[in-house]
């Protein structure tokens, strides 16, 4: 069990890069052990890749629904919602997470939902951020992400998530030398730092020395 209470939805946004999109997956397998109707939707609508689709096998074995663009993983490269983006509000059976674009155009899709969202009041908006990539390395430039995001999608972020990593060359040290930047993006925003996450192989090292301490299992892309 990882530290961290799910709301019915829970909305991870950040730059390209932040590695949101992998947090996803994983939340959405931590949820699915605590409930039987679990949906990831995918709202990247300006990215014709659809990473959250290199894990539908998994989704599929675990039960999980996947909300997707019809144009998901195919070279059409359009703007398109998914047909089902409303099951995410009105089936408040479901508990969803939903992996948002990454950037303010990417955040417009999630401005239909807002409305619904804010009047449920059953969300977290969870701001993913990376020190490691070039256009987030200090706190203030992960700020002015933030507050595009925010402008753009209508609905304001309720906590952090820290997922500063160097992809394979990630260390120990690598996430413990991240925390003073997420706990300074925490202070100038007024958010919670709710998750540090790492790769499960690394995560054994930095057991009991980081707080939120969330081990993940990377993405495998599947075999066409």
């Amino acid at each position: 069990m990882i530290p961290y209470r799910f709301k019915r939805v829970t909305l991870l946004c950040g730059h390209y890069g932040s590695g949101k999109t992998n947090v996803a997956v994983n939340l959405a397998m931590e949820l699915r052990e605590q409930t039987d109707r679990v949906a990831v939707a995918d709202l990247d609508i300006v990215n014709p890749y659809f990473r959250t689709l290199d894990s539908r096998d998994d989704f599929s074995h675990a039960g999980i629904r996947l909300i997707a663009s019809a144009y998901a993983n195919s070279n059409v490269d359009l703007p398109s919602m998914p047909q089902d983006l409303y099951a995410i509000t009105d089936d408040r059976s479901l508990h969803v997470i939903a992996d948002i674009g990454g950037d303010d155009r990417g955040a417009l899709a999630l401005g239909r939902l807002a409305p619904a969202l804010r009047e449920e009041g059953d969300y977290e908006m969870l701001f993913v951020i990376n020190r490691y990539r070039p256009l987030t390395p200090d706190a203030d430039s992960a700020m002015e992400v933030l507050r595009e995001i925010e402008a753009a999608c209508a609905i304001p972020f309720t906590g952090i998530v820290n997922n500063s990593n160097l992809g394979p060359e990630t260390t120990p040290e690598t996430v413990l030398k991240s925390l003073p930047f997420a706990e300074e993006v925490a202070q100038k925003s007024g958010l919670p730092l709710l998750l540090t996450t790492v790769e499960e192989h690394v995560a054994k090292e930095l057991t009991g020395k980081v707080p939120g301490l969330f081990p993940l299992k990377l993405q495998k892309k599947p075999i066409d």
